[in-house]
């Protein structure tokens, strides 16, 4: 089927499985302490900064307005949360969990993790870059909604909280919107 695949295509493709290679390894390899609130800013900061990446990747080669506009809003709404993540970090740090909690968040966070993982690395690839984007973004948004979920279950700093929640209800209209799209495209 690659061959079949436009030049194009193979450019965004190529493009998108090195951010995802990148993301991967930053967030498995995110040095990790005894603060759920800081272990899960060191690893979300890499996936929003994948997300980034590839709103910039469909930038590239996109003219589908509506596909303009939701990697335009996931370039916004991801710097500011980086930005707000950033800014609660050393506070974060500082609120020690115990060994117990670490242990329970990082297990669920490592499942959440395999499972986006899996799902963005075989999204299905075709000469619709539009609607592989979308494909590939609405579960690395679920990833981002279940981490959020999962550190909300625990004691973290007062100061994430409300970063965690506009994550989920940005991330969740996101899933919505997309799937809604590749729904009228007739690609679900």
């Amino acid at each position: 089927m690659k061959d079949l695949f436009s030049r194009v295509t193979k450019e965004y493709l190529s493009e998108f499985y090195r951010i995802l290679d990148c993301m991967i390894d930053n967030m498995t390899e995110a040095r990790l302490g005894d603060s759920i609130g800081y272990n899960f800013i060191a690893q979300m900061i890499p996936h929003h900064m994948a997300a980034i990446e590839m709103s910039k990747n469909i930038l590239k080669y996109t003219t589908f307005v509506p596909v303009q506009n939701i990697a335009l809003r996931v370039i916004s709404e991801q710097t500011e949360s980086i930005e707000n993540m950033r800014s609660v970090s050393e506070a974060c740090s500082r609120l020690e969990n115990t060994e117990r909690d670490v242990r329970l968040y990082q297990r669920g966070t490592e499942q959440i993790m395999s499972r986006m993982f899996a799902d963005m690395s075989s999204a299905c690839a075709t000469n619709r870059i539009n609607n592989d984007f979308m494909r590939e973004m609405i579960p690395h948004h679920e990833g981002a909604v279940e981490m959020s979920k999962n550190a909300l279950r625990f004691d973290i700093c007062e100061g994430l909280e409300p970063v965690l929640e506009a994550i989920i209800t940005s991330q969740e209209r996101g899933i919505k919107q997309m799937k809604c799209l590749l729904k009228c495209c007739g690609c679900m």
